[in-house]
């Protein structure tokens, strides 16, 4: 593991910690029950979809714009312009994120029938029921993160709750073990998404050609995500062309006082070709 997901492994334990001395995981799970129940994950049958992400501040960029003025207008931007699912970063040291943003985007987006999911460095599923108690319809898991049987615990508990899952690769390990654990799982009782992120832990630099290194090892019956480097509707064609279904794009509709008119062209680029 590398020494920023380290660093995030050892903060989200601790906050996990504290919370469950604010509340119990009975507590939690009975207001995870409560919550009105989760969004489908629908993908557009034209093709190509974007997960619009929802995030502050980033370690590599800092302060992404006007990110904290109007964030609850934009992810509702994000959602009339044709977004799958809006991404909501939690973590707050790294990121300025909370579970209350999850919490008001979540019932923002409600209405307009998208599904938030929540972005964290989740290391227990107690991070699961939070996140379905906030009104999420789905959650982010770093697969290098964690060990095998822990990801196999988170998956039951989203399984449990109705709630989709984006399994994150940084390489072909990672995908061996996504592979692993989904073979058994069948795609109509759990969606799961499997996501390539092309940013080096070390540098968090974007390594570009890693999306092509690693398609061919993607599991199948499964969507695949590009996360990172997705920053224009050229980006998103390739992708396409690679065997993704889907983008998780942040920084490029983050830095977008209008991220709407981004959103719209990188669909209409990928919705009107054919492969």
């Amino acid at each position: 593991m590398s020494d920023f997901l380290d660093e995030m492994a050892r903060s989200s334990a601790e906050r996990v910690a504290e919370a469950m001395r604010r509340e119990s995981a009975d507590a939690l799970t009975e207001r995870a029950r409560l919550a009105p129940p989760p969004l489908p994950l629908r993908l557009s049958p034209a093709g190509f979809d974007v997960i619009a992400e929802l995030k502050l501040r980033s370690p590599s960029a800092g302060i992404l714009g006007d990110a904290h003025q109007d964030w609850l207008g934009r992810a509702a931007a994000y959602a009339r312009a044709g977004a799958a699912a809006v991404s909501v970063l939690t973590e707050p040291s790294r990121f300025d994120g909370s579970l209350e943003h999850l919490r008001r985007v979540s019932g923002v987006l409600r209405p307009l029938g998208v599904p938030a999911m929540r972005k964290d460095f989740i290391v227990d599923p107690y991070q699961v029921l939070e996140a379905r108690a906030a009104g999420a319809s789905g959650v982010l898991v770093i697969l290098r993160m964690l060990p095998r049987g822990r990801v196999a615990e988170l998956l039951d508990m989203a399984a449990a709750h109705r709630l989709f899952m984006l399994l994150e690769a940084f390489d072909g390990t990672d995908l061996e073990m996504a592979r692993d654990l989904t073979a058994a799982r069948k795609p109509r009782e759990q969606t799961i998404l499997i996501g390539v992120n092309s940013r080096d832990l070390r540098t968090l630099e974007v390594v570009p050609g890693r999306f092509a290194a690693l398609a061919s090892q993607l599991p199948p019956r499964r969507p695949a995500v590009a996360e990172s480097g997705v920053a224009t509707p050229a980006d998103a064609r390739i992708m396409m062309q690679l065997g993704y279904r889907l983008a998780l794009i942040g920084t490029a509709l983050m830095a977008r006082d209008d991220p709407s008119e981004l959103l719209a062209e990188i669909l209409n680029a990928t919705r009107s070709v054919q492969t």
